[in-house]
């Protein structure tokens, strides 16, 4: 399936260059992934369950131009890659522990010609600077990861959101989400992905402000 078939109907206004850079990240994820293991091989939706699950986030929120991401634990590119495709003029530092994962994530953003990629051979503790916003897809229980990225954002305000974490996580979140003292709130993907994948899959924004 490509982009048009897969992110055109949730995401109309993406140009012609853009779905080209999805497919062709997709398509490059894919291929590195015979060699060295970064989403399931058992798996080749790329582009909805990887691809199409990462810009859940855009649905919750845009960043704007200038804005710094920073994409904790992100395996094969997700869901830093597709996010950067969506928001050319945002900078995203994508970092991951695997160094042989960070080398299919440049190899992902290359074909894809992202020029707002920097991928970082390094845990999230060791990341210089601060960002607007920490994203992450699931790597672990959210309590843990905010410990993870303490220091990392920024106090300046830019979006409609407040800085902080937006966090893909599926599944009953009840307990987990407890274990949190800052403010947080929960988007369901099933609100504008119909597929049955979604219904269990949804965005925790945690305001880190």
């Amino acid at each position: 399936m490509t982009a048009a078939d897969v992110i055109v109907p949730h995401f109309p206004d993406l140009s012609e260059s853009q779905l080209l850079q999805l497919d062709a990240l997709a398509d490059a994820i894919w291929t590195w992934n015979a060699k060295i293991n970064v989403i399931s091989r058992k798996d080749p939706h790329v582009m909805e369950r990887h691809v199409l699950h990462s810009l859940g986030i855009a649905k919750v929120m845009r960043f704007q131009p200038g804005a710094c991401v920073l994409d904790v634990g992100t395996g094969g590119g997700f869901p830093g890659l597709p996010l950067a495709v969506l928001h050319p003029e945002t900078e995203f530092v994508l970092c991951d522990s695997i160094g042989k994962k960070i080398k299919v994530v440049e190899a992902a953003a290359k074909a894809a010609g992202l020029k707002n990629v920097n991928a970082v051979h390094a845990r999230a503790e060791h990341v210089p600077g601060q960002f607007d916003f920490v994203v992450s897809r699931a790597v672990t229980r959210m309590a843990g990861f905010l410990a993870w990225i303490e220091g990392k954002i920024t106090p300046s305000p830019n979006h409609d959101l407040a800085n902080g974490v937006l966090y893909l996580k599926g599944g009953d979140l009840t307990e987990e989400l407890a274990e949190v003292n800052a403010p947080h709130t929960l988007h369901h993907l099933g609100t504008w992905f119909k597929d049955p994948f979604f219904e269990t899959k949804q965005v925790v924004h945690v305001d880190m402000s």
